[in-house]
């Protein structure tokens, strides 16, 4: 039993990992000269950044997605919480129902995120506000963690849904 739950406590900080990684990191949308996320777009050739303000075309699909990926984050750091104090409160044989709960709310959150961006890329960087051509781009190394995070947030949360508390 302490082996399955060392697993399951290094399986839900590496959730949170990525799901940190992906939110903060410059590499939703990656080109020769220039890596743009959620947050701001950086060329690369002269290390200078532009903020991704409100006079960007659809900047309510990039602030949908930031808050995502930020509740996203926050639930599965409250879940962790919720599951170290679950370890130690509930009775034997209970379920972790609330981390499950909140785990998989985390799962849905980073699922909305990464899907506004898939459908809306296009338009979201064929903005004239952007002073490099950026359309010619591709999905970048975040933008795959942040699904990777989706699918271990989905796989911990079934997890915590099935685990009970033994002796």
């Amino acid at each position: 039993m302490l082996i399955l739950l060392a697993f399951i406590i290094v399986f839900h900080i590496t959730s949170a990992a990525l799901l940190f990684i992906s939110t903060i990191d410059n590499a939703w949308w990656v080109g020769e000269n220039f890596s743009t996320d959620v947050w701001r777009m950086c060329f690369t050739n002269n290390s200078v950044c532009i903020a991704i303000t409100d006079q960007f075309r659809e900047y309510q699909s990039i602030q949908a997605v930031q808050a995502a990926m930020i509740l996203s984050t926050i639930f599965c750091c409250v879940a962790f919480l919720v599951f170290i104090l679950q370890l130690f409160r509930l009775k034997q044989g209970e379920r972790f129902v609330l981390t499950s709960i909140i785990q998989l709310l985390s799962c849905l959150c980073v699922m909305i995120a990464a899907s506004i961006y898939t459908d809306r890329h296009e338009e979201l960087h064929k903005s004239m506000e952007y002073s490099f051509e950026v359309s010619e781009g591709q999905y970048g190394y975040s933008f795959v963690l942040a699904w990777i995070a989706f699918a271990f947030t989905l796989i911990s949360g079934a997890m915590y849904l099935v685990l009970r508390k033994r002796k």
